[in-house]
């Protein structure tokens, strides 16, 4: 093999960025085919109700104004259900235990989702975070980056790209924006948390605000947006096969911004990134500062994700390189230290201390006395996960749903390893799904440990919001790394679960309880998320080539040769 990176990926005289970019690939899952052809989609929108009544809709009002409009919705009638209509069917053969059939939800979710349709000088741009009529607005009236993801799947699925086209353009241009908090500037390719459409009555002119954690609670700024923003990059490019809008050079520039953040040699020894609390979905003080998993399984898929986006260029290739170098060695250091099983435990569980030299076993000095009493009886005989974060003398033992299942869908989990997160889902069902998919972390802090680790903040009381809360939005990772592994009836079962209840409960944002049996207590109604992670899950299941828009094969030159433990199959 050429000691050159740049040669695993280059292939034969081929141009397409793909071809040059792509790294290594095997056929070992069966949606390998759905990934390897971009589907075309039919981009052109139908007429079947006035743009400009939808447009009325705008961000530009309050989202109180916003609901009182919806009622309009009522009387579109049969408009609806032409626009609404199921995408047809890909080529490719479904298996039949994948497909379901047009549940009654999906109507309603996708009127709900039309409403939440953010427009910026007649062209949508976005949807709002939460249609919610409390007086307490907060920034619930804005378009967040990670929040529109699933809807941006949605309507990539439904071949309507355009609204995410006009959404990858307008945060690139609010990433070129000067940042400055309190006297001190930001990095150039910092993106930014949400925006919101401000409408001037007086001279009839609309702008754009951005936050780039200046208003945030916490004042923290967005560590996951600019990742999302190069992975939609991508489903965008998947799902019309149109390579121009990533080969723009100001989407090449701004991919390369992020990735100099990321990217940039410092005083670290491990190739994982380095954040604060409340830097990603977790946005409050959780206790994940340092390396949580959820940014670096983003940061590994968004690492993937530009090597297939960015052009043949000399500052391409050059970044290329970088990009090449640090998913090898974080791949090895995730898979090595962040996995834990049985064997690993039991490993943890007799580690020795101050071991000094490069031939320390306990590289972290993680003390054994640390290990939590939960995880003894936590952890399955098959099974395991990515935990929350290993740093020094620190193993945050939780297990965090979005990170293992991005982990799963980048490949950053072997095909071992991403079986046995699914057994052990399977094994702990009550525990991580059970009356309300899908526990955002496991367990909740309580007592003293709440107090100290999140500062006595009364939103992440235990099992509620981030502290054990349950999140409907999580549907869709979770149904898309079922779908990956083979296990669709995982997905199905938990959408089953959830079809009981949401539409009845309006989309709240998060459910209480350990069992995810109580509407949050300060859960938003018709959350847009919400919507859209329950819709994206429904259309993966129902047609599973749309995997290919979030999921990656497996590359054969990040396979490590590691000792396969007692929960991987053999």
């Amino acid at each position: 093999m050429s000691s050159n990176p740049i040669d695993w990926f280059q292939n034969g005289n081929s141009r397409s960025p793909e071809a040059l970019s792509s790294v290594a690939e095997t056929e070992e899952f069966d949606f390998s085919k759905a990934l390897d052809r971009p589907r075309a989609l039919n981009i052109e929108r139908q007429r079947s109700c006035d743009d400009r009544s939808l447009s009325e809709l705008s961000i530009g009002f309050s989202p109180r104004h916003l609901v009182i409009k919806a009622d309009n919705f009522s009387r579109l009638g049969d408009h609806f259900d032409q626009l609404n209509s199921p995408v047809p069917k890909s080529g490719l053969n479904t298996p039949r235990s994948m497909t379901l059939e047009s549940h009654p939800l999906t109507s309603e979710a996708w009127e709900a989702l039309r409403r939440s349709l953010v427009y910026f000088r007649g062209q949508p741009v976005g949807t709002i975070a939460a249609l919610d009529n409390s007086d307490e607005k907060l920034n619930y009236d804005q378009v967040f980056i990670r929040d529109f993801v699933p809807s941006a799947l949605v309507f990539l699925m439904h071949g309507e790209p355009d609204i995410v086209k006009n959404f990858i353009l307008k945060t690139l241009r609010l990433q070129s924006w000067e940042k400055k908090i309190d006297r001190f500037q930001l990095a150039e390719g910092v993106m930014p948390a949400s925006f919101k459409v401000y409408h001037d009555p007086v001279r009839n002119h609309e702008t754009l605000i951005a936050d780039f954690g200046e208003s945030a609670i916490g004042r923290v700024a967005p560590v996951d947006s600019g990742f999302w923003w190069i992975i939609l990059l991508r489903a965008y490019t998947k799902a019309t096969g149109d390579s121009s809008l990533a080969e723009l050079p100001e989407c090449q520039k701004g991919m390369r911004l992020i990735l100099s953040l990321c990217l940039s040699e410092g005083f670290d020894t491990f190739p994982t990134l380095l954040c604060a609390d409340g830097c990603c979905m977790i946005d409050r003080r959780m206790g994940v500062y340092g390396y949580p998993i959820e940014i670096q399984a983003l940061f590994f898929m968004a690492l993937r994700c530009a090597l297939q986006l960015l052009k043949q260029d000399a500052e391409g290739k050059a970044f290329m390189e970088r990009i090449v170098k640090r998913l090898h060695a974080l791949s090895y250091h995730m898979r090595s230290y962040f996995w834990l099983d049985l064997k690993q435990l039991n490993d943890v569980y007799r580690f020795k201390t101050e071991e000094y030299s490069h031939t320390a076993v306990n590289k972290f000095n993680v003390i054994p006395d640390s290990l939590p009493d939960w995880i003894f009886d936590f952890m399955p005989h098959h099974g395991g996960y990515f935990v929350g974060n290993v740093s020094p003398a620190r193993m945050d033992f939780r297990w965090f749903c979005l990170g293992n299942c991005i982990a799963i869908l980048s490949c950053m989990a072997t095909p071992e390893q991403s079986t046995a997160i699914m057994d052990l889902i399977e094994s702990r069902w009550d525990e991580l799904i059970g009356e309300m998919p899908v526990k955002v972390c496991y367990p909740a802090f309580d007592s003293n440990e709440w107090v100290i680790i999140t500062g006595c903040d009364p939103k992440n009381t235990r099992w509620s919001y981030h502290n054990g809360g349950s999140w409907p939005v999580l549907l869709w990772f979770l149904s898309a790394a079922s779908i990956k592994t083979g296990r669709p009836q995982i997905a199905r079962r938990a959408l089953q679960i959830a079809e009981s209840k949401l539409l009845k409960d309006n989309w709240p944002e998060y459910y209480d309880g350990t069992q995810g049996r109580y509407i949050g207590k300060q859960a938003r109604k018709f959350q847009t998320w919400s919507i859209a992670g329950y819709l994206a899950a429904r259309m993966m299941l129902d047609d599973p080539s749309h995997l290919g828009l979030v999921a990656l094969e497996e590359d054969k030159q990040l396979k490590p040769l590691l000792k396969r433990s007692n929960s991987w199959t053999l």
